[in-house]
Parts: C-alpha cells; structure tokens; sequence
C-alpha cells in the first residue's frame, strides 16, 4: 500500500468515526427542535453512508466492489448538497418547497445523479480496469461540475439570506460551502488525496460544534431564566407570619409607642418597596440596594425583638452587584432560626471583603447553628439563592459552622 493509500485510509477511518460519532450525537439530542433534530438525523446518516463508502472503495480487492463503493460513495455525497440547502433555508426561516434556490440545487443534483448513473455504463468519465485499477476517463471534470456549481448556488443562497442568519450560523455554513469546494477544485486537477471527503468532515466537525455551543448556550439562557423566576417567586412567598406579626407588634406600639410605630411603619414600608421591586429585576442589582433591603427588614424585626437581637455592619467593599433577595433571605433564615424566647439574644454580622479576584459576602450568626428540620425550608431557600447565584453571576455559597457556635454562610462572586 503506497503513502497516498494509507493516507486516504486514515482520512476515511477519521471521516467515518466522526460520522458515527455526530450521528450518536443526534440521536441523543432530544431537547433540539424537532424539525433540526430531523435534518441533523437524515444528514448524519448520509455522511455516515459517504464515509463508509470512500473507506470501502480503499478497502475493495475486485472490480465489482470498487465500482459500488464508488458510486455509492458519490452519491450520498452528493445529496448531502440539497439536504443542508433545506437546512440552510431552515435556519433563515423559509420554506424550501417554495424557494427558487432548492429547485435549482434539485435540478443541478439531478444533471449529475444522471451523468454518474452514465458512468457506470461508459468510460469517458472513469473506469476500473480488469485489475481494479481507478483511471480517469477525458470528461472526468464533467462529472465534477454539477457539484461545484451546487456549492456556488449554495454561496450564493447563504449571502442573499445572510441577514436572517445569525453569525455563528454564517460561519458555519460557510466553512460547509467553502471547504469541500475548495477541495473538488483541487481534485479536477489533481488526482490523489480524498479532499472532498476530509473537507466535509471537517465542516461538518465544526458544524456540530456550533451547534453544541449553540445548545449550552440556550441551556444557559434557561437556566439564567429560571433562576429570575425563583427570584419572583421568593418575593411572592413571604412568610405570612412576618408580616402578620409585624402587623400585630405596630398595633400594640400605636398605644405604647407611637414614634416607634410610626418609624416601624416606614421601615416596613421600604422592605415591603423592596421586595415587590425585586419581582422587575432580571438581572444583578448593586449591593447596595441589597443592603438598604436588608437593613429594613432587620429595622422591623430589632423593633420586635428588641434586645433578642443585635447587628452590626462592616461593609467598606459595596461597589459590586448580586442576585436580588440574595442577602436579605440569609439574614431572615438565620433571625428566624436564631431568634427565641428560649435562646441567648442573637448577634448577627454582615461583612464583605475583597480578596483576589472575588467579592466575599459573610453572614454570620451565634444562633443554634445550621441544623436541617424537617420542613426543609432552609435547605431549599439556601439551595434556590446558590443555584440564582451561580446561574446568573457564576458566584458560589457556602454554608458552614462557626468554631464559637453559630453558622457561617459565605458568599464569592467574581469581580465583574
């Protein structure tokens, strides 16, 4: 086997194990649309087909099967042409039983499935001779205009309709058209390596993987969704006790206390602001206002609790953004837990610092420490607040015990 023959086999062996490897991929990409999903099944399997025939035409030792390989092999190649022309209109959101531009790659497919079928019964084109040796006939190139007039038609369809494509999309088909043409250029005047067959595979390669990002970034996008509309949801699930016992501990103050009540009444007010302007937020809000939020809520229940409650503040780094009801939720678990008639007075402390290349948010408490009931309403409000966190500013939380008693919950996002 001379260094060309070796070389073509390794080229079919890489074409073939990407092809069945793209196919694998199609099959198990379930969440794509449907119409996609179709299109990558139907061209995955066509260029499994074109793969496996150029290795079998290397691989045949009689006349008959190099013929077959052959052919075979040309033709899947060749409807792989009008099968990503239907994509390609897809994508750009036309119909192609309607597009001029899939009529004329039909009718330029049509010129060549003829002459190949031709070829089979002449010799001008190319022929086996009795000890199945290939040979080019003197209408050779004829065989190969069709197809690269299919790639220009094809170009050109791409940059009439290169508005309703997105970039990515752009690049993508364009590599398809570009590489594999540039190949059959070659191969009109050189005969030797498999080009054509190593284009595609090679476009195609990078085709999947466009497509792959395109997926994990959909993914990403829903997941960054989500993450806002537990964000609502955290604000629409506010713990009715809270309120109602505010409500009750500003009703016994307008008699006891009314300057108390009065300034229990705004700081409830601004929390409340809060809250429901959390619901309009989809994305990180300062840290500021996260603070304010938090500082109203903790106003409303040290005007409650009195001296079963202390904080303190030690914030210098303010200047970055989170998640909205990031903090605030943290800091509610941790009075709620933390605070009881049966328990020392709680201290409770927010820090921020800046270390590196993250923001550290810290929220410690010397309550009971971070144990998991029953009704796993931390467990869940905790892990709801870590996965927004990371979905939307790929920050992480950490919730860990204090040496002294209590919980310490760390919050690093990176710098943006």
């Amino acid at each position: 086997m001379s260094g060309i023959d070796l070389a073509n086999f390794a080229i079919g062996v890489c074409g073939l194990v990407i092809s069945v490897i793209c196919l694998l991929l199609a099959i198990y990409l379930r969440r794509y649309r449907f119409e996609s999903r179709v299109f990558f099944l139907v061209f995955f399997l066509l260029l499994t087909g074109y793969t496996a025939s150029e290795l079998a035409c290397e691989l045949a030792s009689t006349v008959l099967l190099s013929r077959i390989s052959l052919f075979l092999s040309s033709l899947f190649s060749s409807t792989l042409i009008p099968a990503i022309t239907v994509y390609l209109l897809h994508c750009a959101g036309k119909e192609w039983r309607r597009s001029r531009l899939f009529y004329t790659v039909a009718a330029l497919w049509a010129v060549y499935l003829a002459l190949l079928v031709y070829t089979q019964f002449s010799t001008v084109i190319y022929y086996y001779t009795p000890d199945n040796v290939y040979h080019r006939g003197p209408l050779y190139p004829l065989l190969l205009i069709p197809p690269t007039l299919l790639m220009v038609v094809n170009l050109i369809g791409l940059y009439r309709n290169r508005s309703r494509l997105s970039k990515r999309e752009r690049t993508a088909f364009l590599i398809y058209f570009l590489i594999p043409l540039i190949g059959m250029v070659i191969q009109m005047c050189f005969y030797g390596l498999l080009l054509v067959a190593l284009g595609t595979s090679v476009s195609v390669l990078y085709m999947l993987a466009t497509q792959l990002i395109d997926q994990a970034e959909r993914a990403h996008r829903q997941a960054v969704e989500s993450a806002r509309q537990q964000a609502s949801i955290l604000v629409l699930q506010m713990r009715p006790h809270f309120i109602y016992n505010t409500l009750m501990s500003i009703y016994y103050l307008c008699k006891q206390d009314a300057d108390k009540a009065q300034q229990v009444i705004l700081d409830f007010s601004r929390y409340l602001k809060k809250n429901f302007t959390a619901i309009v937020n989809e994305d990180t809000v300062p840290f500021t206002e996260e603070l304010e939020h938090t500082r109203a809520y903790l106003a409303v229940e040290k005007a409650r609790f009195e001296d079963k409650l202390f904080v303190t503040f030690d914030t210098p780094v303010t200047t970055f953004k989170l998640p909205p009801l990031t903090l605030q939720p943290i800091v509610e678990n941790a009075v709620k837990y933390g605070v009881s008639p049966g328990l020392d007075p709680l201290h409770l402390s927010i820090i921020t610092q800046e270390t590196g290349k993250d923001i550290t948010l810290i929220v410690e408490d010397t309550g009971p420490g971070y144990t998991l009931p029953q009704d796993n309403e931390p467990h869940i409000a905790l892990n709801n607040i870590r996965q927004r966190l990371n979905a939307i500013c790929g920050g992480t939380l950490e919730i860990e015990p204090r040496e002294t008693g209590g919980t310490r919950v760390t919050l690093r996002l990176p710098k943006q």
